[in-house]
């Protein structure tokens, strides 16, 4: 199993869309080199940013290459699968190992049907077992949490390497690093939080909001860890300002209309997400100026 360190400022990429809905690699490779210019420490492609759950297993293997060609071995890739039986989860997981990633985000079966913490431990074992790469478990989907109980359970999974709270509260994040921090990386995905997520000791943050700002989110982690704690609250109500903004149930076409308003070309959002209305564009434009960002 590769060797990685997944901490400090992990950034998601969106998957930019065409007018005909078919994903535009040129834009993408764009995205991958302004996220490497603000310094992230990981990227992470095919999450719930980049629109992974509508991603067919060709898209996203398209994808996670390009990503992994133009980062060119500079910081790590993740590759991420949003399936719903461990058969698909392995599928998608071997072909996004064959194209180069580093490590896998992989969410938990999350459909109507709940499986128990033992089955959930033996879907993310046979997804390492049968890939051998770094597991990070994305703990996203609202009614599918994984509880610190059955994380405690995958101790002995040694492919799961991390964990992405990003679904729930604070509170989960808190009783996650008070258990846990010593065997897995714990990443904090509350994008209003990451501040306070960062002083609790999280190892960093695989979130959205870094797409919007990375040089910002880049430079909170490291007031934190320098302890400038003056600093990183002043980052943070910047951030805020933005996530505010962009924080909705069509967050595809809002994080990329945020992007646009900065000068990066992210795409569409694929259908049937439509571009962000004018209304919203004003508000994310106000908060991207509010935040010294435009």
């Amino acid at each position: 199993m590769k060797d990685i360190q997944l901490g400090g400022m992990i950034s998601t990429v969106v998957t930019p869309f065409d007018e005909n809905d078919q994903v535009d690699l040129d834009l993408l490779r764009g995205e991958v080199k302004y996220l490497l210019e603000q310094g992230v420490t990981a990227i992470c492609a095919c999450g719930s940013t980049g629109e992974g759950q509508t991603l067919s297993l060709e898209e996203s293997a398209a994808i996670c290459a390009t990503v992994v060609d133009e980062v060119g071995g500079r910081v790590p890739v993740i590759g991420g699968v949003i399936q719903n039986s461990t058969a698909q989860a392995k599928r998608y997981s071997l072909a996004l190992k064959e194209v180069g990633v580093d490590a896998l985000q992989v969410t938990p079966v999350h459909y109507v049907f709940a499986p128990s913490p033992e089955e959930t431990v033996a879907h993310y074992r046979e997804i390492g077992e049968a890939t051998d790469l770094p597991i990070v478990l994305y703990n996203v989907v609202p009614w599918a949490l994984v509880p610190v109980d059955t994380i405690e359970l995958l101790r002995d999974v040694p492919q799961v390497v991390a964990v992405k709270q990003s679904g729930g509260d604070i509170h989960l994040l808190a009783d996650l690093l008070h258990r846990m921090r010593d065997r897995f990386t714990v990443l904090a995905a509350l994008d209003d939080l990451h501040y306070p997520a960062f002083v609790m000791g999280a190892h960093g943050a695989l979130a959205a909001i870094p797409t919007v700002t990375p040089r910002l989110s880049v430079e909170l982690w490291d007031a934190v860890q320098a302890g400038d704690h003056a600093k990183a609250l002043a980052l943070h109500e910047r951030i805020l300002t933005v996530w505010r903004a962009i924080d909705a149930p069509n967050l595809p076409a809002t994080l990329k209309a945020a992007l646009e308003l900065q000068g990066r070309s992210p795409g569409l959002p694929r259908r049937p997400f439509k571009p962000a209305t004018d209304a919203e564009r004003e508000r994310i434009r106000a908060a991207l100026e509010a935040a010294n960002l435009i």
